[in-house]
């Protein structure tokens, strides 16, 4: 800690065991499998049955809704109720739902199964988050765990198109249950209460103060969340349907996709050596900015070179954006309430961008419009988390300047 400035204190417990921090990681690649593979995804439920871009829109915005719905369920209860009993209760929810789906294959009810296996996939990510939020350095564990998701993302992008449509559900089962497998590495309970702060005041003694944190600074970064991942969403259902309907090639196009999660890895690199040196916060603004920009540019016409710049840049910011705002959440809460939290925010904004995408595709106004409402998304998640910032620096800017 440089002189003359305060700092956060955070201190070791069993969340920072490599098993924990292990299971924590490995949970949330599996309850976020269907929103990183959702390009994939929503194509093959085009191809292999049937559906109309509109309907692929309501289906991916259901499985995000029931993200959402989960994530909320597992923030009432993971800092009250034995985790290990919630993670098996979520992880039967998902896999029933999954194999349900390779026998009724209507849109009707593939819409309510994946609302079904998104709110499994919600319980048991939400108590995953929580998990790696407990670790004393968040930005570093988050940036273990999105590292992880970045190899994830780029194995489901190159191997489930390999997949028939029963295939990838099975895929998405069989990882839940190989969690239960470790579920022992699972702590049962947190240590810490919430919106509590330590931190370490330099007036020559540095002595400790503790510090409660106003309940709005979480609440605030989970609406930039949302915001954020409006864009993400609509952007991730609709970018290879977009491009396939363009000068790009669509094999090009498909290749680009698992290609650019290389981009992902070099994202979680550069945001854990930036906010060792600036904080989370204002690296977090510039890069909410650029993934407007990135995602704009598309509408001056899509082809084999601008759309890999828009996928590489994509998956560098959103890597980016992730570590910053989860690490934000976990400096502020160390009971797992409000980083259960960060999943719902997640799905539901992913909930409302593939579904306000489908609108504007409903109302014939295009692809285009689908790039500029991810931007004004992208812009309007950074002015939320600018007022935060501003707000933060005059209460307590230990925490507004956190790595």
């Amino acid at each position: 800690m440089a002189a003359g400035h305060s700092g956060l204190v955070h201190r070791k417990t069993v969340f920072d065991d490599w098993r924990s921090l292990t299971i924590g990681i490995y949970m949330a690649l599996a309850g976020y499998g269907v929103m990183v593979g959702l390009p994939v995804i929503s194509t093959a439920w085009v191809n292999h049955l049937g559906f109309t871009e509109v309907e692929v829109g309501r289906i991916a915005g259901a499985d995000l809704a029931g993200l959402a719905i989960g994530a909320v369920v597992s923030a009432l209860f993971v800092a009250k109720v034995d985790r290990r009993y919630m993670t098996v209760m979520a992880a039967a929810i998902a896999i029933g739902a999954n194999i349900l789906c390779i026998y009724y294959q209507s849109y009707e009810v593939t819409l309510w199964l994946r609302l079904v296996a998104g709110i499994g996939a919600g319980i048991y990510t939400g108590i995953a988050v929580a998990t790696i939020a407990g670790h004393s350095r968040p930005a570093f564990a988050f940036g273990l765990e999105l590292f992880a998701f970045a190899g994830s993302q780029g194995a489901e992008l190159k191997f489930l198109p390999y997949l028939s449509m029963d295939g990838i559900y099975l895929v998405l089962a069989a990882t839940f249950v190989v969690g239960l497998i470790f579920i022992s590495w699972l702590p049962r309970r947190p240590v810490e209460k919430s919106l509590d702060v330590e931190v370490e005041e330099p007036d020559g003694d540095h002595h400790l103060e503790h510090k409660h944190v106003p309940a709005y600074v979480p609440w605030i970064v989970l609406a930039a969340i949302v915001f954020t991942y409006i864009n993400i969403g609509a952007y991730w259902t609709y970018i290879e349907l977009a491009a396939s309907d363009s000068e790009a090639s669509p094999d090009w196009v498909a290749s680009m996709l698992w290609v650019s999660s290389v981009f992902s890895v070099i994202g979680c690199l550069f945001a854990v050596l930036l906010s060792n040196r600036f904080g989370l916060a204002r690296p977090l603004l510039v890069t909410l900015i650029f993934q407007a920009v990135i995602v704009v540019m598309l509408i001056t016409g899509i082809n084999n070179v601008n759309v890999a710049i828009s996928m590489f840049m994509f998956n560098f910011c959103w890597i980016f954006v992730d570590i910053y705002q989860a690490a934000t959440i976990a400096n502020v809460d160390r009971s797992g309430r409000f980083p259960a939290l960060i999943p719902a925010a997640q799905g539901l904004g992913n909930f409302l961008g593939p579904n306000l995408a489908a609108s504007v595709l409903a109302f014939g106004f295009g692809y285009n419009a689908i790039f500029i409402l991810c931007g004004a998304a992208s812009i309007t998640a950074m002015l939320v988390y600018l007022y935060m910032y501003l707000t933060l620096r005059k209460t307590i800017p230990a925490l507004a300047d956190a790595s």
